[in-house]
């Protein structure tokens, strides 16, 4: 076995070299072993695991390690703009044992609500809304006007948040992530809108997920009820907005794809297992703290030190080829939704709304190619996630005025009913 060499400086995995070109990180990262010394913002640290099986085994060892950050975020400065995405929270993502189980139930429970014919349904009536508000001018931004907007109706909907919230939320949620100066007062206004939500639905709830998590069986007070909300949101809307926007970008960049907007073989659902495969939207993640002094993989590692997954270099490293028939039939064994007992819960609607947003976007504009080289593309910078500032196409003009005004008409209906049955 090749013995575990230190890089003599922790690889950056923010700023505009990473976002440009992250598989080049991995790849400088994989040539120290299982584990490699990255930083995420100036002055914080950590050590990332980029191979498959070591990923696989850290997700899943709930002895040696802990999900509770607490012990090294009393390291870390309160104002790091990496807090944000890793400081502790009364939530299932920072919690071990049967405190995790309350929340996680919690959780599933909400999400189970979230009917897929339903979703779909709903999901479908906005993309074709959205579509119909550029399709006749034979170009659009698809992250501004159609990805970021279309799971932002599904939280605002099911969650009975305030339409005039809805673009706070993108903001903290999106902030969050860049991990920039602006982390922290993003984060602070997310939960400040979650806030005012939750006190609104305790004093009066309806029927929307917010008033079924406050009286859900595992009892959450009002604070666990927003730290519960802004984690579905945060975990749900902004990975699946780059989901979709990956995905698009894949579609119209590879030549397999040439045919599928107008109708060929590769289909919506093969883009989005590529993508999840080789440029997951959620790229370094879950992060793991070692209870005791040990050694993992052949690594010596503190306790309470950071280790995050590189979901995307550990995909990569064992990730079919592009001809690869697993591919293409649906082998989910990727780690982009990461594994163990903090596996993503909201796998199936996340998927649900993706292939969703795409299927209708590419049978209404089948001709749409990008408007830029693709080397010319700009990504958010940030050390966890994979996302498109823009993605601009050009197409043939679409008249849709008439569909478009007949689904706005539906879905001002639509709008004033409400998302879910929570009891009589």
């Amino acid at each position: 076995m090749t013995p575990y060499v230190q890089p003599p400086e922790p690889l950056a995995l923010y700023g505009p070299e990473f976002a440009a070109d992250p598989r080049d990180h991995y790849r400088r990262l994989r040539g120290h072993g299982p584990l490699a010394p990255v930083r995420l913002a100036p002055g914080i640290d950590a050590l990332l695991v980029t191979d498959y099986q070591a990923a696989v085994d850290l997700l899943r060892d709930t002895h040696t390690f802990t999900k509770d950050p607490r012990a090294w975020q009393a390291t870390v400065p309160d104002d790091s703009p990496v807090l944000p995405v890793l400081g502790h929270r009364p939530t299932a993502l920072f919690s071990d044992g049967d405190v995790h189980a309350r929340y996680r139930d919690a959780i599933n429970d909400s999400l189970a609500l979230m009917e897929p014919h339903v979703l779909r349904a709903e999901v479908a009536r906005v993309a074709r809304r959205l579509i119909g508000e550029f399709a006749a001018t034979g170009d659009a931004d698809l992250i501004a006007q159609y990805a970021r907007r279309l799971p932002l109706h599904v939280f605002v909907t099911w969650f009975g948040v305030e339409p005039g919230d809805g673009e706070r939320i993108v903001n903290g949620i999106a902030g969050m992530f860049n991990s920039t100066e602006n982390a922290t007062t993003a984060y602070a206004d997310l939960v400040e809108v979650v806030t005012e939500l939750v006190a609104a639905r305790r004093a009066r709830p309806r029927r929307d997920l917010t008033s079924y998590l406050l009286g859900h069986p595992a009892g959450l007070d009002n604070d666990e009820t927003v730290r519960q909300i802004t984690l579905i949101m945060s975990a749900g809307h902004d990975p699946t907005t780059n989901l979709i926007g990956n995905a698009l970008l894949h579609m119209l960049t590879d030549a397999r794809y040439a045919g599928s907007l107008h109708g060929g073989a590769m289909t919506a659902h093969e883009a989005i297992n590529e993508v999840l495969w080789q440029d997951p939207p959620l790229a370094n993640l879950g992060a793991h703290y070692p209870r005791d002094d040990t050694e993992f993989h052949g690594v010596r590692l503190r306790a309470g030190q950071l280790v995050l997954v590189s979901y995307a270099a550990a995909n990569t490293r064992s990730a079919p080829g592009p001809s690869d028939s697993a591919v293409r039939s649906g082998a989910s064994a990727h780690l982009a939704w990461s594994a163990g007992p903090h596996r993503c819960p909201a796998k199936q609607p996340a998927l649900l709304i993706a292939m969703t947003a795409i299927e209708q976007l590419t049978s209404q504009l089948c001709d749409a190619e990008l408007a830029v080289p693709a080397g010319g593309l700009k990504w958010r910078p940030g050390p966890f996630h994979r996302a498109l500032i823009r993605l601009p196409v050009r197409f043939t003009p679409v008249d849709m005025s008439a569909e478009a005004h007949r689904h706005r008409t539906a879905g001002e209906a639509a709008d004033g009913q409400q998302a879910v049955s929570i009891g009589p």
